[in-house]
C-alpha cells in the first residue's frame, strides 16, 4: 500500500498529501488562487504537469500564468494550438518546430504544393484555434518508444529528424532516451518534452502576428518554411497592452523615422546590413562619438588605433578562427598571408599591451578605441541597425591587476551609469552570469574573485540583479546592462566582462612590486554596445524627437511674410555664433504649412518673428511639445537655449 506524499513548500512549511498526489492535487489542497489558476508544478527544479506525481520530499512551486515561467508554459501550449489548427485546415501540411520565444511563439510548416500564408489565412487559422481553445481540450503526456513514435509522425519528416537528433530544437526530441508526446485529440499529437498547460481552455489571450520564411534549421540549402509568429498573454488586459506597445512600437521604428527625418539610409547599392550616415544622423552620431571621447579622456583612457584587418595568425591566438569563424567574413588571400576583417578590437589591444614590458605602476591600464569591426550576419536576421554587418564599438580594455578588480569594476559601474542617463535613460536592469562548471578557462581561485567583484560592485552600489548561472563565456563572468525605453522595451546594451583567456592567449606579463612577473585580468567593456545600435535605440526612446543637445537642427526660425525673412536670417547668424545649431526657412508657403512641417521634423524650438519682433528684438517662441511664448527676447531665449544644451538635458519625451 502507497504511503502519503509529503512535499515542502517555498515557505519552507511542509503538505502531507495522499498516496501519489499531483500537482494539480497540491493546488487543491492550497486552494484559492492555487487550486484556480496553477499551470504547472516545479518538483526539486523539474518542470512537470499538474497530472503527474510528484515525488516524496521534494521542495515544490506552483507556476502561475502572469510569472515567466507561466508564461512561456502558456506561449509554448499556444504554439501546439496553432498547430493542430494549421493541420486541421490545410491537409497534406506538416510541421517541424514550435518553440516559445520573448513576448510569444512560433511555429514552422511545409505546406503543399508550394503554398503559402497570407493575412486572410492568419484570420482563419486563429478562427480554429478559438474553437480548439473553447473545447477545453486536455493536453495528455505519453512516453512512447521509437518504433511507435516512427509510426506517429511517418508523415512528418521533420519530427523524425528531431528523432534522429539531427534537429536542435529545446522544446521536443527525446531526451535521456525518453521520447514524449502530447495528444490533444484523436487526431492531433505532437513531438514535445512539455510541460503544458492542463487544457486548451487556459489559452484564451493570444493573437496571430504575421508571417515569415525560414530556412530548416537555418540552412539556405535546406527547405524554406512558412513561420507563423503570435503573441499570447496571461489576460486580456496583458494581450491589449502588448498589442498597444506594438503599435507605439512601430510608429518609433528607427528604420523608419531615420528615413523621414533624413538621418541615414541603406542603399540597396551597398549590400545588406550596411548604412550610409546623412548630414542630420552624422551631426547626431558626432555629438554621442564626442561626449564619450570627452568622458573616457576624463576617466583615465588612453586612446589607441588599430587597423580593420589583420592576418590570420592574430584570430588563431585570440582563438576567434576555432569560435567565432562562422561570424567572420571570408579570408583574403594577400601576397605575405591570409587576412580577415577584425570581427573584435580586443586582440589588437592585447597587442598593444605586449608591446615592451609593462610594470605595476601603469595599473590600471585602461585603453579606448571607437573601432569599426565586421561581423557576418544571415540576410534574414539583419534589422536596421540593431544587427548590422559593420560597426563602431566605443571598446574599451581595461588591464588589471587581480588586488585591483573590485575597485575598478565598481569604478567601471558607475562610470557606464553615468553615460547611459546622460542619454536619456534611467530604468535599468542587472544580470551577473557565472562560471559554467564544464566549460570554462582560469583557475576556480580566480573565477570566484571575478564573480565576488563583479557581485560587490552591484551591491555596493545597492542594485537588484538576477544571476545567470552557468551563463558566463568561457573566459570569464560579466556583467549585462539592459535598458528600458519610454515605452517599457528592454535592450541589452552595456556588458563589463572578465577575461581569463586572452591573457594567457597573448602570454601578457606585468612586473609587480615584488619584481615578479604577473599575469593581468582584462575587462571589456562596451558601454553603447556599438554607435549604430545605440543611435537605433536612442531614436525609438525619443520616437526621434532628440533632446536639444542632440537634435540636429535645434532652432528653426520663421518670418511671418516674406519681409521678415532678412531679420530672421540674422537671427540664425547670431545663433550659429554662439554655438547653437539653427536654420531659417524663407516665408516661400502660409506660416501654418511651416509651423507644421517643423513639428513633423520634431524640432526642438520653432521661432516666429513678425513686425513687432522686428522692432523690439524679440520672438515667438514655439517649444515642442510646450505652450507658445510671445515677445521673447532673443538674448533671454539664446541664453536658456544655452544653458540646456550645456546641461544636456534630457527633458520629456515630447514628440
Amino acid at each position: 500500500m502507497s504511503s502519503d506524499v509529503t512535499v515542502v513548500l517555498p515557505d519552507g512549511s511542509e503538505r502531507v498529501l495522499s498516496p501519489d498526489a499531483t500537482g494539480a492535487d497540491l493546488a487543491a489542497d492550497l486552494g484559492g488562487r492555487a487550486a484556480k489558476d496553477a499551470l504547472i508544478v516545479v518538483a526539486d527544479g523539474i518542470q512537470l504537469d499538474l497530472n503527474q506525481p510528484l515525488p516524496d520530499g521534494s521542495h515544490v512551486s506552483l507556476v502561475f500564468p502572469a510569472s515567466d515561467a507561466g508564461l512561456e508554459v502558456l506561449r509554448h501550449s499556444t504554439a501546439h494550438v496553432l498547430a493542430q489548427a494549421v493541420l486541421d485546415l490545410y491537409p497534406g501540411a506538416t510541421f517541424s518546430i514550435g518553440p516559445p520565444i520573448e513576448d510569444g511563439f512560433y511555429y514552422d510548416f511545409d505546406l503543399p504544393n508550394n503554398q503559402t500564408f497570407s493575412d486572410e489565412d492568419l484570420e482563419q487559422i486563429s478562427s480554429k484555434m478559438k474553437e480548439i481553445v473553447n473545447r477545453k481540450q486536455p493536453f495528455i503526456r505519453s512516453e512512447i518508444d521509437r518504433t511507435e513514435a516512427d509510426k506517429l509522425f511517418a508523415a512528418h519528416p521533420y519530427k523524425l529528424e528531431i528523432l534522429d537528433g539531427e534537429a536542435d530544437d529545446p522544446t521536443s526530441g527525446p531526451e535521456d532516451g525518453v521520447i514524449t508526446t502530447y495528444r490533444n485529440t484523436d487526431d492531433f499529437v505532437d513531438l514535445c518534452r512539455g510541460p503544458h498547460v492542463p487544457d486548451t481552455g487556459y489559452l484564451a489571450h493570444f493573437q496571430l502576428m504575421r508571417v515569415a520564411g525560414a530556412y530548416w534549421r537555418g540552412d539556405e540549402n535546406r527547405q524554406m518554411l512558412q513561420r507563423i509568429y503570435g503573441t499570447a498573454w496571461a489576460t486580456k488586459k496583458d494581450l491589449n497592452a502588448h498589442l498597444e506597445q506594438l503599435e507605439e512600437a512601430a510608429k518609433r521604428d528607427h528604420r523608419k523615422l531615420a528615413t523621414e527625418l533624413d538621418l541615414l539610409s541603406f542603399p540597396s547599392e551597398l549590400g545588406g546590413g550596411l548604412a550610409v550616415w546623412h548630414p542630420k544622423g552624422a551631426i547626431v552620431r558626432k555629438l554621442m562619438e564626442d561626449y564619450s571621447r570627452e568622458r573616457h579622456e576624463e576617466g583615465g583612457y588612453q586612446f589607441v588605433y588599430t587597423p580593420h584587418l589583420a592576418n590570420q595568425r592574430l584570430f588563431q591566438t585570440s582563438g576567434h578562427l576555432d569560435f567565432y569563424a562562422d561570424g567572420m567574413y571570408p579570408p583574403m588571400e594577400m601576397d605575405n598571408g591570409t587576412y580577415y576583417l577584425k570581427p573584435m578590437n580586443c586582440p589588437m589591444h592585447c597587442l598593444i599591451f605586449g608591446h615592451g614590458q609593462r610594470s605595476y605602476k601603469e595599473l590600471p591600464l585602461r585603453l579606448f578605441e571607437l573601432g569599426t569591426v565586421y561581423r557576418y550576419e544571415r540576410s534574414g536576421t539583419l534589422h536596421g541597425l540593431m544587427r548590422i554587418r559593420g560597426f563602431t564599438q566605443d571598446d574599451s580594455h581595461l588591464y588589471v591587476a587581480a588586488e585591483q578588480l573590485a575597485d575598478e569594476i565598481a569604478s567601471l559601474l558607475d562610470f557606464v551609469l553615468s553615460v547611459l542617463r546622460a542619454f536619456g535613460f534611467d530604468d535599468f536592469t542587472f544580470h551577473l552570469s557565472t562560471k559554467d562548471p564544464e566549460k570554462y578557462v582560469g583557475s576556480d581561485e580566480i573565477w570566484n574573485q571575478a564573480t565576488d567583484a563583479l557581485r560587490g560592485a552591484l551591491e555596493r552600489h545597492g542594485l537588484d540583479y538576477a544571476v545567470k548561472e552557468a551563463d558566463a563565456a568561457f573566459y570569464g563572468p560579466k556583467i549585462d546592462i539592459d535598458v528600458k525605453d519610454a515605452i517599457g522595451r528592454s535592450w541589452q546594451l552595456s556588458t563589463i566582462q572578465c577575461d581569463f583567456n586572452l591573457p594567457e592567449q597573448f602570454d601578457l606579463h606585468y612586473v609587480a612590486a615584488d619584481g615578479e612577473r604577473h599575469r593581468p585580468i582584462m575587462l571589456h567593456r562596451a558601454l553603447f554596445g556599438s554607435i549604430e545600435r545605440f543611435f537605433g535605440v536612442m531614436v525609438e526612446h525619443y520616437g526621434g524627437a532628440f533632446p536639444t543637445w542632440l537634435s540636429p537642427v535645434q532652432v528653426q526660425v520663421l518670418g511671418v511674410r516674406a519681409d521678415h525673412d532678412s531679420f530672421a536670417d540674422k537671427i540664425v547668424e547670431r545663433l550659429i555664433s554662439n554655438g547653437i545649431r539653427a536654420e531659417m526657412v524663407e516665408a516661400d508657403e502660409p506660416l501654418g504649412t511651416r509651423i507644421r512641417k517643423g513639428k513633423l521634423e520634431k524640432l526642438p524650438y520653432i521661432l516666429v518673428v513678425g513686425d513687432a519682433d522686428v522692432e523690439h528684438d524679440t520672438a515667438g517662441v514655439n517649444p515642442r511639445g510646450g505652450d507658445v511664448e510671445r515677445d521673447v527676447p532673443i538674448v533671454d531665449f539664446v541664453q536658456r537655449i544655452t544653458a540646456e544644451i550645456a546641461e544636456k538635458a534630457t527633458g520629456p519625451n515630447v514628440q
